[in-house]
């Protein structure tokens, strides 16, 4: 799956995400299996975002080996960076004669074979490769003492075909993480940022004045952009620059609140550096200078250029189109250190970048905004004949914000998101005044911002997808206007919103609400709103970041649930359980959710169906009253299809209600046996079950044996023999199965053993 999302989504998405239970991995033990099944972990794809660490792990990584403190049975540690190996991308190397280019020690030592070594490849940065990874295309090789192109040998690396005894790890920021295919990878693993508490804490860590710290978490709080930035490390240190900053100057002075002063804020502070440090000025001189401006204007139109073209990672033929030379860039990044960086590996030409891609966004969005206050040049217009066309006439501020907006809303996969948020945030007159000296003159017409806004509403009214709106409600608080979301707001706290009345833009505005509130979504419940399809419908942003979606009762159709079977395939999706109750789902919509809760994003552990008095209480596929038995088997054939899915991780079953009969029941007791089943409790009370499908049950428990822990079989036909095969079970030390239930009564393993066989049949009557 591509994941078409901008960072900034995917930051927000994780802040939105309630906590549960995951499976915490150290750094050391990045090879190791611990499930429990004792399978070889030879490659791990590491994901995560600009800034949040990856590197530093795996330097930590190596480091702990080289200091004998973790992995030593491991013989060789060979870390590569996707930077290094991208200048490259014209010559030839066998493996052995890449490792020795890099690592001469190797070389030095005489070791021209790695077979017989425990080794680690690291590669990092997959999302700054320039090689062509063409995985369907690339022929396969297995000698490491073959000369071909690096990009050959990295691919049969992964593949798995060069030197299969090797570990890889490989990190990559999330939107690259699809060019190695899935069964590549035996491991995806994830660095998270900072949770809520962790942010607090870096904070009272930087600030030891308690009463300071206090103020400024308490500010970040209130600024719903801001607290989700700060999931990143590298905006916590932006932050805590510019608060520092701002406390030392302007005393009680008003703090910024959006992103856009926060990084005028943050440009300010690093020329204010370059002034004292470099320049030999006082803190009082004034801090741009020719030089100072012609730097931020390079910089800006570097990072405006190659933010066009998708670039992070610049080398000199990327500077040079940018009419930058080399040695400007090394003095820029021996400047500006917090900005811009210069970084050179062992053997690879000088590479730079910025601090993060946020600084990257916002400089392109400066450089963009000073050329149209000081030209009236567009950047932003695709025709070269428009491009150098200097607007005319008293809307031509308006015409170019505007323009602006329609680029990010085109924009797949949301690069210019953030740059958007920025542009309009700059074009307010009071972040200009925070920028005079930079800016030779500013936008003063005082209608820009209500007619740039009554824009964006009429955007809003355009029934985009839940992401495009939610940015341009960014927008809008970048823009200091708040009116639409405070409307809804007021509804809500009164209670007098009634969803039959709203508009498109309310929509969005009670989603962006409901998405932006501090309190976790740990329960979602339609009926709260209107118990029907089209309030359903627009609010699935919130129930995709909710952890429990209550739907019973809606009336729902196959749009709905054509709708639900995308969000649960979906990898950001939070949802853990699902009740469906007394909506008609028919074949189709078991279909359609069935598909859904095999794909290996979905992470849904109980979904409830009823029908009249059936039911189903699961995470894997529903069941409504279907009365025609070959339906009902198809339905049957679909779930026991999903239980078997690798991909499964349903815990809870209810099939209560539904006569299955022995038929269904025999279908099911086969994905029971499938090693991939994960199910612990099956409910088939009142399931027309004869001894038959006990019969199929009991071995299905027998051959695996299964997860299964609780089976409720209350109000069925097994007879005595067909009971006795499952009791028999519970004094079997291979079952996991403890507790059974039948008639009345529920009886487990320990009192099993007290009682004799025929009382526990006379109880179970």
């Amino acid at each position: 799956e591509v994941n078409k999302k901008h960072e900034v989504r995917q930051i927000e998405t994780a802040s939105r995400k309630p906590d549960r239970p995951e499976t915490t991995i150290r750094e050391e033990d990045i090879f190791k299996d611990l499930t429990g099944r004792d399978e070889q972990i030879r490659t791990v794809l590491t994901k995560g975002v600009a800034g949040i660490g990856k590197t530093v792990l795996t330097q930590k990584y190596t480091l702990d080996w080289a200091e004998d403190k973790a992995n030593q049975d491991i013989q060789f540690i060979f870390p590569f960076t996707f930077r290094e190996l991208n200048v490259l991308k014209d010559e030839k190397f066998s493996l052995v004669e890449l490792v020795h280019h890099f690592f001469t020690e190797a070389k030095e030592a005489g070791i021209w074979s790695f077979e017989d070594f425990q080794v680690v490849f690291i590669f990092d940065g997959l999302d700054e490769c320039r090689l062509p990874l063409d995985f369907h295309k690339t022929t396969i090789l297995t000698d490491p003492r073959k000369s071909t192109s690096v990009d050959v040998l990295l691919i049969n690396l992964i593949r798995g075909k060069l030197l299969p005894s090797a570990h890889l790890w490989i990190t990559t920021r999330p939107a690259a993480a699809n060019q190695i295919p899935r069964n590549c990878v035996c491991m995806v693993t994830e660095i998270r940022g900072f949770t809520d508490p962790q942010k607090e804490e870096y904070f009272r860590k930087r600030f030891r004045d308690e009463e300071q710290a206090s103020r400024i978490i308490s500010h970040i709080k209130t600024s719903r952009s801001l607290h989700i930035m700060c999931y990143i490390p590298v905006f916590c240190w932006i932050t805590a620059t510019v608060m520092e900053d701002v406390l030392e100057t302007r005393e009680r002075g008003e703090l910024p609140k959006t992103l856009t002063e926060m990084y005028i804020y943050f440009l300010v502070v690093q020329v204010k550096v370059k002034k004292v440090k470099y320049d030999g000025g006082a803190e009082t001189d004034p801090h741009w200078s020719p030089e100072s401006r012609k730097m931020i204007e390079s910089l800006g139109k570097l990072a405006f250029d190659q933010l066009q073209k998708g670039n992070l990672i610049f080398y000199e033929s990327d500077l040079t189109e940018c009419g930058i030379d080399i040695r400007a860039a090394s003095v820029y990044s021996g400047v500006f250190t917090q900005i811009f960086k210069e970084e050179r590996g062992l053997y690879q030409d000088k590479v730079f970048c910025f601090i993060h891609l946020s600084v990257q966004e916002f400089l392109a969005a400066l450089h963009v905004h000073l050329t149209f206050i000081n030209s009236g040049l567009n950047l932003l217009e695709e025709q070269k004949s428009q491009l150098f066309k200097i607007f005319k006439g008293k809307n031509k501020p308006n015409v170019f914000y505007q323009s602006a907006v329609d680029k990010a809303l085109q924009s797949p996969n949301g690069h210019l998101d953030l740059f958007l948020r920025f542009l309009l945030g700059l074009s307010l007159q009071t972040n200009q005044t925070l920028l005079r000296g930079l800016l030779t003159q500013t936008g003063s017409d005082s209608q820009i911002n209500p007619e740039t806004v009554g824009y964006i509403k009429k955007k809003l009214s355009d029934n985009l997808s839940a992401e495009k709106s939610i940015n341009l409600f960014h927008c809008l608080n970048e823009m200091n206007d708040c009116s639409l979301v405070d409307e809804i707001q007021q509804s809500l706290s009164s209670g007098s919103l009634s969803t039959d009345e709203l508009s498109p833009a309310q929509w969005s505005a009670l989603v962006f609400i409901l998405l932006s509130s501090e309190k976790d979504l740990d329960v979602f419940d339609l009926h709260k709103f209107s118990a029907s399809e089209e309030a359903l419908l627009r609010l699935l942003p919130v129930v995709k970041a909710s952890n429990k979606a209550l739907l019973n009762g809606c009336f729902l159709s196959k749009r709905s649930y054509e709708a639900l079977s995308s969000l649960l395939s979906s990898q950001s999706s939070s949802l853990t359980e699902l009740d469906l109750s007394n909506n008609n789902l028919q074949d189709s919509g078991v279909k359609l959710l069935s598909d859904a809760l095999q794909s290996p994003h979905c992470t849904l552990k109980t979904l409830r169906s009823l029908s009249g008095l059936s039911s189903f209480f699961s995470l894997c596929c529903l069941f409504c009253r279907l009365s025609a038995c070959n339906h009902l088997e198809r339905s049957c054939e679909a779930l026991s299809s999903v239980l078997s899915s690798q991909s499964s991780s349903l815990r809870d079953l209810d099939l209560s209600d539904n006569d299955l009969q022995d038929s269904g029941v025999k279908l099911l007791s086969a994905a029971v046996k499938s090693p991939h089943c994960t199910l612990e409790t099956l409910s088939l009370s009142h399931c027309l079950i004869t001894k038959e499908g006990c019969t199929c049950l009991a071995s299905a428990l027998t051959s695996n044996p299964s997860h299964l822990r609780e089976l409720d079989l209350t109000y069925n036909h097994p007879g005595d023999s067909g009971m006795m095969l499952l009791s028999a079970g519970l004094k079997d030390p291979h079952w996991r199965l403890d507790t059974l239930r039948y008639g009345e009564c529920l009886v487990g393993k320990e009192k099993l053993e007290k009682l004799s066989f025929p009382y526990f049949l006379f109880l179970s009557c």
